[in-house]
């Protein structure tokens, strides 16, 4: 036996003679000179907890859509001005996820988590008792810079309680959440406006906040490196990274204005949009330069430098674009093609939510099994391709079951793929750093989102006037086909000869819009197929997670 394993025995001869120190329940006190430690929840209580905040957050992303027609009733404008309810939410939201990391480094992760459901519940009542459309567009604001920081928080906190082989399953409990929510949102806001009122919306947030807070206040606990940061920071003047602050949240505004309303204002055709668009992209280009060169940076963007991080950062960028684009093309299609409602559009697409809250925990137990996140992340990615593109091969003539098993099958694959992403991006990074990758993770998925509607709402309109282009050049005098068509949709028409071809001729052109708006809508959802399947080769580059075998981590290479 060598010297050094004598030593070593030694020492924990020493260590089993040397008295222990009592055993005792925490949150029990003792009759003792120790003080007890704070009281350890399970991890699961806690996960359940904040994740009630973080739907709460998520549905009042797209609850309120179907509410704007009456919102702007009732408040007496128009429907125009009533799309700043959403837009100013939004915005607000892309101000505040880069930067809740910093935020919750300098008040605390619980303080920060607390104060944010507790202020987003205060002007949640707010904009339900909003007595004109101003006063809403300013509660939606400050609802929305209350609930930005949730997501990342939730993320930053689960990552934080479970160790890593179970962190699957805590993610897979969240992912549930942030899918569900927005599906929930559109029929559940329409169900309470048809029969309450549209403030309504807004006021069943008050009870969920109440609940959150109360039990966040109770289970919620900062981590021991969150504490010690804490510490260092009351030991030294607080200082601020107000240019690095204001760069961000100015490129950040400025961008959000120009996805959600450059359609609407024919992009930079409007003057408005044009200097929006400059300003975001001076004050995005700004903030990255003086991000990457502070000290102490309001958002850490060195943490793009890790490459699973980074390349987990682009593939929910591109999925999260396909997932709302298609989120927004779906529904239309269905309402304006085929003749639903809005009701009966909803009911057909929530199929996939409810596929999506048993799919999800299987894919966490899978990954707390050991299961390779990559290959999770590449079927994920494949399916939710398939999936895109067969809703692609779509006619005006298919039944409700063509309509639903796309959507289920795109939506499986994107919860196959969002735990193992939310799962394997905070393998590699230091734990300190949690908040800020959580923070910066969660704005590049609602930028996608965002990009996502943008897109698809631009190139549906301009290819549909190129199909419209194509097939009325084909309508002469000199085709007999087009000639024969007017004939016979004409003399279903009464009146004079020439009025008759005049009727043919009109519903000869409603053939050729519909017939070119469905072809555009095709479009789209191939070109979003086509993003998706681009997304494949990064998972080649992504860093394969450490093996956990009992309590002993082995490296991976």
């Amino acid at each position: 036996m060598s010297h050094a394993t004598l030593e070593e025995a030694a020492e924990r001869a020493e260590d089993s003679l040397a008295p222990s120190a009592p055993e005792f329940e925490p949150g029990v006190p003792l009759e003792t000179a120790a003080a007890p430690g704070p009281r350890v929840f399970n991890p699961w209580i806690i996960a359940l907890v904040v994740t009630m905040g973080t739907f709460m957050e998520v549905l009042d992303t797209s609850i309120a859509n179907v509410a704007l027609p009456h919102i702007a009733g009732s408040l007496s404008a128009s429907q125009d001005e009533s799309t700043w309810v959403l837009t100013s939410y939004l915005v607000a939201n892309a101000i505040i996820l880069p930067i809740s990391g910093w935020i919750s480094s300098v008040v605390g992760r619980k303080n920060f988590y607390l104060i944010s459901v507790v202020l987003f519940t205060v002007f949640s009542a707010a904009c339900g008792l909003a007595p004109t459309l101003g006063a809403l567009v300013i509660f939606r604001v400050l609802q929305g810079l209350s609930g930005g920081g949730l997501q990342p928080s939730v993320q930053a906190i689960l990552a934080d309680a479970f160790p890593g082989e179970k962190r699957g399953m805590a993610m897979a409990v969240y992912t549930v959440a942030i899918l569900c929510a927005p599906v929930l949102g559109p029929t559940l806001g329409g169900w309470i406006t048809d029969n309450y009122s549209w403030r309504w919306i807004f006021y069943i947030n008050i009870p969920v906040g109440v609940l959150c807070a109360f039990f966040t206040r109770m289970v919620l606990q900062d981590p021991p490196h969150l504490v010690k940061a804490r510490a260092l920071l009351k030991k030294h003047p607080l200082k601020i990274d107000a240019i690095g602050l204001g760069l961000v949240s100015l490129g950040l505004a400025a961008t959000e204005i120009v996805l959600d309303r450059g359609q609407e204002l024919d992009w930079l055709g409007s003057t408005f949009i044009t200097w929006t668009a400059i300003i975001a992209v001076f004050a995005i280009v700004g903030a990255i330069i003086w991000e990457l060169r502070v000290k102490n940076p309001v958002v850490n963007l060195r943490l793009l430098g890790e490459r699973n991080f980074l390349f987990c950062c682009i593939i929910v960028l591109g999925m999260y674009t396909s997932l709302y684009a298609t989120t927004f093309l779906l529904p239309q299609y269905m309402q304006e093609l085929m003749g639903y409602d809005a009701t009966t559009a909803g009911i057909a697409v929530s199929p996939a939510g409810l596929v999506t809250m048993l799919e999800v925990p299987l894919v966490g137990w899978l990954l707390s099994r050991g299961n390779d996140a990559r290959r999770m992340i590449a079927v994920g990615i494949v399916t939710m391709t398939v999936g895109t593109y067969w809703a692609s091969m779509m006619n005006l003539g298919v039944g409700e079951a063509s309509l639903i098993f796309p959507r289920i099958i795109q939506v499986m694959g994107l919860g196959m793929t969002t735990v193992p992403l939310s799962t394997i991006m905070f393998r590699f990074l230091p734990a300190d750093q949690t908040s800020n990758a959580a923070g910066i993770y969660a704005l590049v998925r609602n930028e996608g989102g965002s990009i996502g509607i943008a897109l698809s709402s631009t190139f549906l309109q301009r290819m549909t006037q190129v199909h419209q282009t194509y097939l009325g050049a084909q309508i002469t005098a000199s085709n007999g086909l087009a000639a024969a068509t007017v004939r016979a949709t004409g003399s279903a028409t009464l009146g004079s000869p020439s009025d008759q071809h005049y009727a043919g001729l009109a519903m000869l052109y409603h053939q050729v819009q519909t017939q070119a708006a469905l072809l555009a809508y095709m479009d789209q959802f191939r070109l979003f197929a086509y993003l998706l399947i681009a997304l494949l080769p990064l998972v080649l580059l992504l860093k394969r997670p450490p093996k956990i075998v009992g309590k002993i981590t082995l490296d991976a290479h």
